[in-house]
């Protein structure tokens, strides 16, 4: 952890700028961590893990490979549960997730997830984000339908598809796949919406029109995006965090984090002068 060395505080730069993000989300804090550690075996991937999210803002998680910022993202609706031993708590509107007691599925329904690739499922774009609401005892073809609408419409694919609800969502291109993966993730009306790079596997032109998605998106939604991409991480969000050996080392105002970070490895990181 990298330490001011012209204070002569132990206070790091992390939990400075920690206590400077809580006062600018005040009381709209909607998801926070605290002793945030995660261990594959003996291997601690993720230690000092300790953030807060404000509602309707995009956090862009940065670092490089193996830094622990997927691994952050994957704990918060608990997706490493079957991989990974995760310690502390993760607080979604002051209820503790992580405990064992916590039904993980309806948690999954506040705090849904679209992954790096694209997978929409065998069916067709109708059945596609019907299925979990089906499941859910959601039967009324009229009120199926105007959820299939709205939700295309928020992840600005209905115009493409709207004629084809019936085609098989396979045989769309990776930009449409990933947008109708982010209208199924919203039709359960979450809370959050945790991506995992999902821009990695497309073209220029898709991914811009993802990135006009996202921004549309935080109107209605809380979004945390993990991104190798520097430049959208910082065309698109609000707040980013930099992780470095499984820590986040520091939380600021995107606009700081790349003009003027605090730590040294971050400004590394940020201008290409890392590793």
């Amino acid at each position: 952890m990298f330490v001011n060395p012209t204070s002569q505080q132990t206070t790091t730069w992390l939990e400075r700028n920690v206590v400077d993000i809580k006062q600018k989300f005040g009381a709209n804090i909607i998801l926070e961590t605290k002793g945030l550690r995660v261990l594959y075996g003996d291997h601690e991937a993720l230690h000092e893990g300790d953030l807060q999210f404000g509602e309707h803002q995009i956090t862009a998680l940065i670092g490089p490979s193996g830094s622990g910022k997927s691994t952050y993202l994957r704990s918060l609706n608990r997706m490493n549960d079957d991989v990974a031993t995760v310690k502390g708590q993760i607080l979604y509107r002051g209820v503790d997730v992580n405990r064992s007691e916590i039904d993980v599925y309806e948690m999954r329904r506040r705090i849904g997830m679209v992954f790096q690739r694209p997978n929409p499922f065998a069916k067709s774009i109708y059945d596609n984000i019907t299925f979990a609401l089906k499941r859910r005892g959601v039967t009324k073809k009229a009120v199926l339908d105007e959820i299939v609408e709205t939700s295309l419409k928020q992840a600005a694919i209905w115009d493409e598809v709207k004629d084809d609800l019936n085609k098989s969502a396979l045989a769309l291109s990776g930009g449409q796949q990933q947008r109708l993966c982010i209208a199924r993730a919203i039709a359960i009306k979450p809370d959050i919406l945790l991506l995992d790079e999902p821009a990695s596997a497309l073209d220029p032109v898709s991914t811009s029109k993802l990135e006009d998605t996202l921004l549309r998106l935080k109107d209605n939604y809380t979004i945390i995006i993990v991104t190798h991409n520097m430049q959208q991480a910082a065309r698109i969000s609000d707040y980013t965090a930099f992780f470095n050996q499984g820590t986040a080392l520091e939380y600021d105002v995107t606009s700081k984090i790349f003009t003027r970070p605090k730590v040294a490895l971050t400004n590394n990181y940020v201008a290409g002068d890392f590793g």
